[in-house]
């Protein structure tokens, strides 16, 4: 698999600090960047002018285009870090066979209607095979690897010709890697989480403290083993970084957009106004009514995400929703 060449989907945060770690092992990268002008600032610059401004880029390793169909042909690995709700759209406009290619998807949400894993879409849609499909979780934030503070990356999927592949490319003097086969828990896990820190973000805007956030957090844990049991029947453990790590990174970090978003919520913003405050999607919006309405079904005892779909989508008072499910949490 040497000589496979890696095309990278999306320019925001994420898409920025993988490639920075691709760079770091001399990988050149095709790179679908939507707007020609930030393609001419990273160019003049070796910078992203939007996101993870502060990431040296070395454009020499960089074919950039506007045309996600030239990316896509000229790759033969596609890495995923579009938002989960524009996915679809940005998949269907590719004109050129795909099916073959190998697929690494690192983003954090499910396909919108449908509540998909991005996997299960790419299984479904594309007839890609599992084979030919990873993910990328964490814990790991963008901003950190912008300034190479040392990360844990996990990387999940059924071929281990593929993980290992993947492993060697991303490990680095600041990146570790962990390969993991479960690639469908630890991508729900990469969904939960963040409903999981819109919630810790929400209690944060209520005033409660950090008493309250461990608590918090730790049935958030525990809901997140409950559903994955009902959904997804298999051999994990909970405490592993791909699933406990990434959770209490993304409900503790300052980087964390999806805390600062349920913050806003929780000091009296509306979902439209926290929305637009913010530069960067909060995946846990999207992923709260998808796994809402995913356990309609699975029947999964989750009080928390319960609590914040009705936040986020009944309109509910911030204070009276946690109000009722401080009486749940142990």
């Amino acid at each position: 698999m040497n000589n496979l060449k890696i095309g990278i989907l999306g320019s925001g945060s994420w898409a920025t600090a993988i490639i920075k770690i691709l760079q770091m092992n001399k990988i050149p990268v095709w790179w679908y960047v939507r707007n020609e002008e930030v393609i001419e600032h990273i160019k003049l610059y070796g910078a992203n002018p939007k996101y993870l401004t502060s990431a040296d880029l070395n454009a020499d390793l960089l074919t950039m285009s506007t045309s996600i169909d030239e990316v896509a042909e000229n790759s033969n690995i596609l890495i995923l870090a579009i938002p989960s709700a524009f996915l679809r759209e940005a998949i269907e406009h590719i004109s050129v066979d795909i099916s073959h290619k190998y697929f690494i998807t690192t983003i954090k949400g499910l396909i919108p209607r449908e509540n998909l894993l991005i996997s299960d879409y790419l299984k479904k849609y594309l007839n890609v095979p599992a084979s030919q499909i990873a993910c990328i979780v964490g814990p790991c934030h963008a901003e950190e690897v912008a300034q190479e503070r040392l990360s844990y990356l996990t990387v999940a999927g059924s071929n281990p010709e593929l993980n290992s592949f993947l492993t060697t490319c991303l490990h680095c003097r600041f990146i570790e890697t962990v390969v993991s086969p479960d690639i469908d828990g630890a991508e729900y896990a990469s969904v939960m989480k963040n409903i999981y820190a819109v919630a810790a973000g929400v209690s944060h805007g209520l005033g409660y403290g950090d008493n309250y956030m461990a608590v918090l957090i730790s049935n958030a844990a525990q809901e997140m083993e409950r559903f994955l049991k009902v959904l997804i029947p298999a051999e994990r453990d909970i405490k592993d970084s791909a699933y406990l790590g990434d959770l209490l990174v993304t409900s503790y970090s300052q980087f964390s957009r999806n805390r600062t978003f349920g913050s806003l919520i929780g000091k009296g913003h509306s979902v439209r106004a926290a929305q637009a405050e913010m530069l960067m999607i909060a995946e846990g919006y999207y992923a709260a009514q998808s796994i809402f309405e995913i356990n309609q079904t699975a029947k999964a005892s989750i009080p928390i995400v319960d609590a914040i779909y009705s936040i986020l989508y009944k309109r509910e008072n911030p204070g009276r929703a946690f109000s009722r499910l401080n009486k749940l949490l142990r």
